[in-house]
């Protein structure tokens, strides 16, 4: 059994990665883009936070957020949302992928993984490599030849603030060491 070890900061910025149960193309698709925009604003009102970046692909979504100082309640957050989601998702006649018998005793659904990997970032390099690898991956999943073309990214908000050049993410990014360091494999 894994033994999951969360960091709790008060006032921290995280990075997320939330996926689609058996990696259903769900969230790009236009009922997840209409569900996903509600979910975020209604969880942002009742618990604020900062979304820093995010990229929406097909079948998981990366995230980094900053949560208000003196508040390190992002499981809260992150489970809302997933519940919302996944409500809003089935209400809409969005399928869901099969689940066992013990999950369904436990009243899980087959839309969204259970978990969620999480880290916590740890100073402005950080920061910075997170960002670079959140903006990279629809152009690491082939999804794009650039990041400039995937449309459901903050790459492009990123882009008019001058962060980023238009040609930034054309070419395969190393990473190095740090490809490990990052929520999903491959």
């Amino acid at each position: 059994m894994s033994n999951w070890r969360r960091v709790f900061v008060p006032g921290g910025t995280y990075a997320f990665t939330l996926v689609t149960e058996g990696r259903a193309p769900i969230l790009a698709s236009p009922l997840g883009r209409a569900i996903l925009r509600p979910v975020l604003r209604d969880c942002r009102q009742t618990w604020p936070f900062e979304i820093i970046a995010m990229v929406l692909l097909p079948d998981h979504l990366h995230t980094l957020w900053r949560l208000p100082a003196g508040d390190c309640a992002y499981p809260r957050r992150i489970g809302w949302i997933k519940k919302e989601f996944t409500k809003a998702w089935l209400a809409g006649g969005g399928a869901e992928q099969p689940v066992s018998a013990s999950r369904r005793r436990h009243r899980r659904r087959g839309v969204l993984q259970r978990k969620c990997w999480e880290h916590c970032i740890r100073g402005e390099q950080d920061l910075a490599n997170h960002l670079d690898y959140l903006h990279y991956n629809p152009v690491k999943h082939g999804y794009a030849a650039r990041a400039v073309q995937w449309p459901w990214s903050s790459f492009h908000r990123y882009l008019r603030a001058g962060v980023y050049p238009a040609d930034w993410g054309c070419s395969a990014l190393e990473f190095g060491d740090l490809a490990d360091e990052f929520g999903e494999p491959g």
